[in-house]
């Protein structure tokens, strides 16, 4: 068992379910509910909400599957996807002059990342 993967596993399914239950609530639920956007634009959003959810589900299984199943390209993959959400995040922190807490999931898959890193070291 590589722990450091599992700890990233850990680190994903927190995400996930941080994403499903506090997000859901806080940002996804008044997302559909904002009268003022367009519907479709509107439903676009909430799809890719759960696109995220999804994808946030798999991340965690994928790293899970890694750390008891040595699967290299598959925890190279999920290194990339979190690097890159990582660089995203922060990016549009950057680009809306936001402060890096507002927006914190950039931090959630920064710890994604470096775990993953550790566990493929």
């Amino acid at each position: 068992m590589n722990t450091w993967l599992a700890a990233a596993a850990a680190v994903a399914f927190a995400t996930f379910l941080i994403h499903t239950f506090v997000g859901g609530r806080e940002i996804a639920r008044p997302l559909l509910a904002a009268r003022d956007l367009p519907r479709i634009p509107r439903l676009t959003a909430y799809y890719c909400w759960h696109m995220v959810t999804i994808l946030l589900l798999a991340m965690s299984a994928a790293l899970g599957w890694t750390a008891a199943h040595a699967n290299t390209p598959l925890a190279v993959l999920m290194l990339v996807l979190a690097l890159a959400f990582t660089a995203l995040s922060l990016a549009l922190v950057v680009a809306y002059r936001v402060r890096p807490w507002y927006l914190p999931q950039w931090s959630l898959f920064a710890a994604i990342a470096a775990l993953t890193g550790l566990g493929l070291a």
